[in-house]
């Protein structure tokens, strides 16, 4: 496959790793704009922790911007993951401010290292059945809307948790809704974690396979983030008939089952689900809404 931007070290890393990290991929401006509308928002005050009443915080997104206008790198490599960009389910991307914010979970206990032994690993994807080839989300990202040092909140990573997570839905080809597909079991299986850190303006972007977890944020900073997916116009194609055809995303999978192509079919429909926290963000909202025309 010819890529735009992606290089041959990258799309290795991808496939062993299960991510990439782009560094400055947007505005730090941009970053601050947004955090001060998201604490408006919430009626915060950003330099004062006493006024954080909730540990976490899931915004509802109000505002949105488009990849290709900020960040079009990054666009690109997105599109190179994928195999290109008529494969996209949308190729207008966004990046919107539903962030997930840390204020200070777990300040007042030990901060935990990445490793099987920290709770809340999971498989993201609350909205689809769940199959080997699911096209609803096609890759994860990690958008660093905040700076964030170590042990400060960054995201946990099991790098090598692909295989296990392809091999399972290999073999359950008539899927799992998200509250009954277990997938953490498998983070017992990984021996590669990482800690998500950065700045402010970074991009990681992810294979969907890959188990992650929050982690404990003692810092007395605010980490924000948003992780948005972004799908495909149709499901992924392990039995492509031109080998070159296949996309980094896609030969992970492989890479990860030990074959070249497979011939895989569903054996149950395709479903889309509406989550609980769909409603509750809604209302969420429009409380913010209410309050930012106070202010």
């Amino acid at each position: 496959m010819k890529f735009k931007v992606l290089t041959e070290e990258q799309k290795w890393h991808f496939i062993d790793k299960g991510h990439i990290v782009i560094r400055q991929a947007f505005s730090r401006g941009l970053a601050a704009e947004w955090r001060e509308i998201a604490f408006k928002r919430l009626g915060y005050e950003p330099d004062d922790p006493l006024t954080w009443e909730q540990e976490r915080v899931h915004m509802p997104s109000m505002n949105s911007v488009s990849i290709q206008s900020v960040s079009p790198y990054t666009y690109d490599v997105i599109c190179d993951l994928l195999g290109g960009q008529d494969r996209l389910s949308n190729p207008n991307l966004h990046w919107r401010d539903g962030f997930i914010i840390n204020f200070s979970v777990g300040f007042d206990e030990e901060w935990q290292p990445p490793s099987s032994n920290v709770e809340g690993w999971h498989k993201d994807g609350d909205f689809f059945r769940h199959f080997l080839d699911s096209p609803e989300q096609g890759l994860l990202t990690i958008v660093v809307w905040s700076d964030i040092y170590p042990q400060s909140g960054g995201t946990f990573v099991a790098c090598d948790s692909v295989k296990y997570i392809a091999r399972y839905l290999l073999e359950n080809p008539q899927g799992f809704l998200p509250h009954e597909a277990g997938f953490a079991q498998f983070i017992h299986e990984c021996k590669d974690f990482m800690e998500i850190t950065g700045q402010a303006g970074d991009v990681i972007l992810i294979h969907p396979f890959v188990l992650h977890a929050g982690s404990r944020n003692p810092s007395g900073r605010a980490r924000f983030i948003a992780n948005p997916p972004v799908a495909l116009k149709e499901p992924m194609n392990f039995n492509r008939k031109v080998v070159d055809e296949f996309s980094p995303v896609e030969l992970a999978v492989l890479e990860g089952l030990g074959v070249d192509r497979l011939d895989f079919r569903p054996a149950s429909p395709r479903q889309r689900i509406v989550p609980e926290r769909v409603k509750h963000e809604q209302k969420i909202l429009e409380e913010q809404k209410t309050r930012l025309t106070r202010s």
